[in-house]
């Protein structure tokens, strides 16, 4: 009940903050109106940080889908638990895009734009070609997974032997780092959503929520940031389980 419960709001948060970075920067009469892609992709690293340090001690903050599914298939995480943790996930998600939604309530009427206003919730390509965005969700997943499969904590050694230290919730700055890397290297061609729950909760609640003149919700490309991420997150656990004996 502690892992689920930790999903829920550690997700609730990334969204919070990661959404609200996004309504900031494209809503109509912001503070932060227009203020660019390094504002977006430093805020997004933030949530990271913010929602997995929140979440950690309760669930070890996976926030993802990606993450629970990659960890399993690398054996460092129980099958039975993926299910509850990615439901939990959704909800987290779904909370956290509402919050942002009553957190810019009279901007959605501002904003002219509906393709700004389903940004906030969800990805979206800069060039629409399945191959090609299919290919950036795997790619910037399996950079994501592989990475954090492959942070280690502190070791030092003491009379003779490696004594092993954990940086506790302080590991996940090394995982805000590298979503940070992943977003301003990898970003531009989808929008990273690197998280089926990130894209599909919100969009979601971009569906329900009663939102002035949001126009649809593409539920034609909606896939792509949820198989994306599986496919990538799987890849980089195999491969980190096939170069695991040679140190990494």
């Amino acid at each position: 009940m502690n892992g689920f419960v930790g999903e829920v709001i550690g997700t609730m948060f990334l969204i919070l903050l990661g959404d609200g970075v996004v309504a900031n920067v494209l809503l109509a009469k912001t503070k932060g109106n227009n203020s660019g892609w390094i504002v977006i992709t430093l805020a997004w690293a933030m949530a990271v940080f913010v929602g997995a340090y929140i979440s950690a001690a309760a669930s070890g903050a996976h926030l993802n889908p990606a993450v629970t599914i990659g960890l399993a298939v690398a054996g460092k995480f129980a099958w039975a638990q993926v299910g509850p943790y990615i439901v939990a996930q959704m909800i987290g998600a779904f909370l956290g895009a509402t919050l942002v939604w009553l957190m810019y309530l009279p901007h959605w009427a501002e904003t002219k734009d509906q393709g700004l206003k389903l940004a906030v919730f969800s990805t979206g390509p800069a060039i629409r070609n399945v191959t090609s965005n299919l290919m950036g969700e795997i790619i910037g997943t399996f950079v994501l997974i592989f990475g954090i499969l492959c942070i280690k904590g502190v070791s030092y050694a003491e009379a003779g032997s490696t004594v092993n230290v954990s940086m506790g919730a302080l590991g996940i700055i090394p995982v805000a780092l590298l979503v940070l890397a992943i977003g301003l290297s990898l970003g531009g061609p989808t929008g990273y959503a690197i998280n089926p729950a990130r894209d599909l909760g919100p969009r979601i609640a971009h569906f329900v929520l009663p939102i002035a003149g949001k126009g649809d919700s593409d539920w034609e490309y909606s896939w792509i940031p949820v198989v994306g991420p599986v496919i990538g997150s799987i890849i980089a656990a195999l491969l980190y389980m096939a170069v695991a004996p040679f140190g990494f």
